[in-house]
């Protein structure tokens, strides 16, 4: 009499240690049984491991009863659970549908947080396939390191209200204290190869050309232009005119001194050697000055540097600047350029800036991210960083601080 086939759906949790998979595979090896799914993680030294398995109907009974043994032997918990022939097909059917990655981002990790997200992706009918913490094993005492978390929850399905699912995602940020990421998966999400950043007030936390103006007695005049421009309430051009105007007969030796001060945003270092390490090309695309974008060029071994050149005259600030201003349009315009060049499809591009003459490359690159934005740039940004520090980008590119802890150390 012919056998037909069963599929088998095998739990298994206890304690981790080296051989527990092995022991429970060899018995399905042993019995040529097909594996269909297989799955494992552990949480503090604590085993889950999941085997979909098939088998024809006369061989199951045993491998069952070998690994009910074998179980008690290596002292963990085992359940079966018979999976039908229909059950199995819509579950393959499944695999067709959109995946998408949804990160947190927080100072620190909070049941209030998950159990938000949580709800709102069960309320859009889809399913999380996958959690997994990408941010280090959190010390107790908070002041070993500076705090971050992140979690990355792989989901399937198609939301029933995407608009209101990012709403919802938006308004539960700002009340849990965290930063939400929504991204479709694909492909492109995993080959990202160029990454552009704006400089100031970006890659480092001022705006040198308000440093100048403090140096020149003029600090106040340029902030309060400065800060009317990043919130777009005035030409970007325009204002850059007129701040310059106001620098005329600074001595350019303030320049270096400026530049070997300069405080760098928090996560700078750590981001640059990950993203040579893993072969990204680098730009930094300002509407601030050349000088200081070659600084941080020489520092971190910037591929690229687009920015704006102060005119000089005998030693000092003329007022005015050479060649076409880098404002918005420009920055958008220099990101395609680069990445012809360097042969990346758009959809490989990252852009990062947080003032309104960045939403131009923001919004064309695959991942454009506000950071620590002004508020006008947070709400037409697919994605922001508020919480954490520039090495947050890393996390929603799916990198684990566990693997690149060990590879930079």
């Amino acid at each position: 009499m012919e056998h037909k086939d069963e599929i088998i759906l095998i739990n298994i949790n206890g304690t981790d240690r080296p051989g527990v998979t092995a022991a429970l595979t060899e018995i399905l090896a042993k019995h040529n049984a097909s594996i269909l799914d297989i799955g494992q993680a552990g949480i503090h030294e604590n085993l889950s491991l999941g085997i979909l398995f098939q088998s024809d109907e006369g061989r199951s009974g045993n491998i069952m009863k070998e690994l009910l043994f074998k179980s008690y032997e290596l002292d963990v918990n085992i359940r079966f659970n018979p999976i039908t022939n229909e059950e199995y097909s819509k579950w393959v059917g499944m695999q067709g549908k959109n995946r998408y990655i949804i990160t947190i981002l927080s100072r620190k990790l909070t049941a209030k947080q998950i159990e938000s997200i949580t709800h709102i992706i069960a309320e859009q009918g889809m399913n999380i396939d996958a959690i997994k913490r990408l941010t280090g094993r959190v010390p107790l005492d908070e002041n070993e390191r500076t705090p971050k978390a992140s979690v990355e929850f792989s989901v399937r399905g198609t939301p029933k209200d995407k608009v209101e699912m990012q709403s919802k995602f938006l308004e539960i940020s700002a009340k849990c204290e965290m930063d939400i990421s929504f991204q479709e998966e694909s492909m492109f999400r995993r080959m990202r190869r160029l990454i552009c950043f704006d400089m100031d007030s970006t890659l480092i936390e001022t705006e040198v050309i308000d440093e100048l103006a403090i140096k020149a007695g003029v600090g106040e005049q340029v902030k309060a232009i400065t800060e009317a421009a990043m919130r777009g309430e005035i030409d970007f051009n325009e204002s850059f005119r007129q701040r310059c105007e106001l620098l005329k007969g600074l001595d350019v030796s303030v320049m270096q001194e400026i530049a070997e001060n300069l405080p760098i945003t928090e996560g700078v270092d750590r981001l640059m050697r990950i993203l040579k390490r893993v072969g990204f090309k680098i730009a930094i695309l300002s509407g601030g000055f050349m000088y200081f974008g070659n600084y941080l060029k020489q520092k971190y071994n910037i591929d690229y540097v687009y920015a704006n050149e102060l005119e000089v005259e005998n030693g000092k600030l003329t007022g005015r600047h050479v060649g076409d201003i880098v404002d918005g349009k420009r920055k958008a315009e220099l990101l395609r350029l680069i990445a012809q060049v360097e042969n990346v499809d758009i959809r490989q591009t990252i852009a990062v800036g947080d003032g309104a003459n960045d939403l131009p490359m923001i919004s064309i690159a695959g991942l454009g991210i506000a950071f620590h934005a002004k508020p006008k740039v947070k709400e037409n940004a697919e994605q922001s960083i508020s919480t954490l520090g520039l090495d947050g980008i890393l996390y929603l590119l799916g990198y684990k601080d566990s693997y690149w802890d060990e590879q930079l150390n």
